[in-house]
C-alpha cells in the first residue's frame, strides 16, 4: 500500500492535467514530473518537493491534511482523497479516487463504519480516520492457488479507481477450483459485473468469490473441499478477455487474496 498523501498530490496533480498514471501512492518518475511542471508554471524553484508552496499551488486540492477537520457529504480537497484510497485499501472501494465527497463515497463510509464497529453517520472524523489509518487487514486464512495460470492484474489501484481481486488470465474453459473448502453461497449470474460467478463462505466471515466464468459446475448451497471444481473461464460480466476474477472477502471487507495463497 503506498501512501495516501502521495495518492491525494496525484489526484490534485491529475486534475491539472498534470499526471496520467494510476493513484497508486507512490512517488514515481510520473508524479515526481507532475511536482516539477507544477513547481514550474506556479514559478516556484523546481526541486520535485511537495512542499507547503507546492500544495499551495494547488490550491482547494492541495488542502487540507487528513484529520484536519470532520469530512461530510459535500466536502472535497486533499483529505477527500486520502479517505477514498484508504477505504479502498481497506476493502471497501468507492469508485474514482477524485477528492470528492459523494454518494459512492458516502456508502463505502458507511460499510466500513459497520464493518469496524463504529457509528454508521457517513462523516470521517477522528474515530474513522483513526481506524482508517491502521495497516489494511491480512487474510485471516490459508488458500490454495484457485487456476493453474499467472497473475495477470494484481489487487491495488488500477488507474483512478481500485481492484478489489486477483485476475488470472487464461483460455475459456480452463478449470476453476476452490481454494478452500466451505459451502456455495452463490453460483449463477450476479448482476454486479462479475459475469457467472461462484461464491465460498468458509466461515468466520471469509468467503471467496470466482468471477467472469463461462460456465458454473455447483450449485447453491452445495459443499465443496478444497480444489473441488467449480466451474471454468469465461469472459462474462464486465470482462475486456477469458480470465478469472478471484476475491477474498472478511465480512463484506475485499482483502488481498496474496496475503492467503
Amino acid at each position: 500500500m503506498g501512501s495516501s498523501s502521495v495518492a491525494a498530490l496525484q489526484v490534485a496533480l491529475q486534475a491539472k492535467g498534470l499526471y496520467s498514471g494510476s493513484i497508486d501512492g507512490f512517488a514515481g518518475p510520473g508524479t515526481r514530473s507532475g511536482i516539477r511542471r507544477l513547481q514550474r508554471r506556479a514559478g516556484l524553484a523546481v526541486d520535485g518537493v511537495p512542499g507547503p508552496q507546492t500544495l499551495g499551488a494547488l490550491g482547494r486540492r492541495g488542502r487540507p491534511r487528513l484529520g484536519a477537520r470532520a469530512i461530510g457529504p459535500g466536502a472535497s480537497g486533499f483529505d477527500v482523497a486520502q479517505v477514498q484510497f484508504l477505504l479502498a485499501w481497506h476493502g471497501f472501494p468507492s469508485g474514482t479516487i477524485d477528492g470528492g465527497y459523494g454518494p459512492h463515497l458516502q456508502a463505502a463510509l458507511i460499510r466500513f463504519q459497520r464493518w469496524a464497529g463504529l457509528a454508521r453517520d457517513g462523516v470521517a472524523g477522528t474515530g474513522t480516520i483513526s481506524r482508517l489509518r491502521t495497516p489494511p487487514r491480512r487474510s485471516p486464512i490459508s488458500l490454495a492457488r484457485p487456476i493453474s495460470a499467472v497473475i495477470g492484474d494484481g489487487f491495488g489501484p488500477r488507474d483512478n479507481k481500485f481492484h478489489p481481486g486477483l485476475d488470472f488470465p487464461a483460455p475459456s474453459g480452463t478449470a476453476v477450483f476452490a481454494a478452500r473448502g466451505g459451502r456455495v453461497t452463490w453460483a449463477g449470474w450476479w448482476p454486479g459485473g462479475l459475469g457467472n460467478m461462484v461464491s465460498v463462505a468458509h466461515g468466520g466471515g471469509t468467503r471467496t468469490l470466482y468471477g467472469q466464468l463461462s460456465t458454473v459446475a455447483v450449485r447453491r448451497g452445495q459443499r465443496v473441499a478444497t480444489g473441488s471444481l467449480l466451474g471454468r473461464v469465461g469472459s462474462t460480466g464486465l470482462s475486456t478477455g477469458p480470465h478469472l476474477h478471484f476475491e477474498l472477502r472478511l465480512r463484506g471487507a475485499a482483502l488481498d487474496p496474496l496475503t492467503g495463497l
